[in-house]
């Protein structure tokens, strides 16, 4: 699932080599790249709004159709962007409102199961992803994490055992196994010491994706990459989001 990925992978070296070729309709800023991805932003609350508008609604069967829809749509959108960068400014707006349907829903169910006891759940999720990743800007900003070849090793074979991690308790629940320490609802120091460090890393992750926007600015990428950036940096800023929610559901669930 593309929520769950970033090193970032989507804004890779060999990427930008490749959209060099191709700078006719102007370069790249920082400036334009942070602008499509407020835009891009704008596409996801439009999205989880109405998911959100369905559950709210009493129409859980319509909603739960739109957060496969956002699922599947989502990974497959994000597997083009990924293999055809210059497409990205038609895709990414469409990629950012089926990945808010699965951001609405998700967001619609928990807020409702901890309503009595957890009131704030979801507007916390939300106002700490922002902190979060205004903080790693401050931290990049000021260069005090700077992303050094080491540092991205470290950061890429994370997210790799991350991902690996994903796919083996999804492939284990259709055998009915089940790694309860996964679970949204499990609260144990192991599940809840995992889902830190996820956090970590996605956050972590943010530092690189600064990194590739602001090279791809000094390397005077084409002016679509703007739009490709954005979505590279939506997609780590989902993933922190949807793994800050699953760390307070943990916590709502041990009181």
């Amino acid at each position: 699932m593309e929520l769950f990925k970033s090193n970032n992978p989507t804004l890779s070296e060999k990427i930008f080599n490749r959209s060099l070729t191709n700078v006719e309709e102007g370069k790249m800023t920082a400036r334009g790249s942070i602008q499509k991805f407020g835009f891009l932003l704008l596409m996801v609350f439009a999205g989880a709004g109405y998911t959100w508008n369905l559950y709210a609604h009493f129409k859980l069967p319509t909603m739960m159709t739109y957060l496969w829809v956002g699922l599947i749509g989502g990974l497959i959108t994000a597997i083009v962007i990924s293999y055809k960068p210059n497409l990205a400014g038609y895709l990414s707006p469409a990629y950012g409102i089926l990945e808010g349907f699965v951001v609405g829903a998700l967001s619609a169910i928990v807020n409702d199961q901890f309503k009595a006891k957890y009131p704030n759940i979801i507007f916390q999720a939300v106002l700490l992803t922002f902190g979060v990743a205004f903080a790693v800007f401050l931290l990049y900003n000021f260069k005090i994490i700077r992303p050094t070849q080491k540092f991205k090793a470290v950061i890429i074979s994370a997210v790799f055992g991350i991902f690996l991690l994903y796919i083996v308790t999804w492939v284990l629940s259709f055998f009915g196994i089940s790694m309860s320490f996964m679970s949204w609802s499990d609260s144990s120091p192991l599940g809840i010491g995992i889902n830190l460090f996820i956090i970590a890393i996605a956050a972590l992750c943010l530092i690189l994706d600064f990194d590739r926007i602001e090279v791809g600015e000094q390397m005077g990428a084409p002016k679509y990459m703007e739009w490709y950036c954005a979505f590279g940096l939506l997609v780590t800023m989902v993933w922190l989001y949807i793994q800050i929610l699953q760390l307070l559901s943990r916590f709502a669930s041990r009181k």
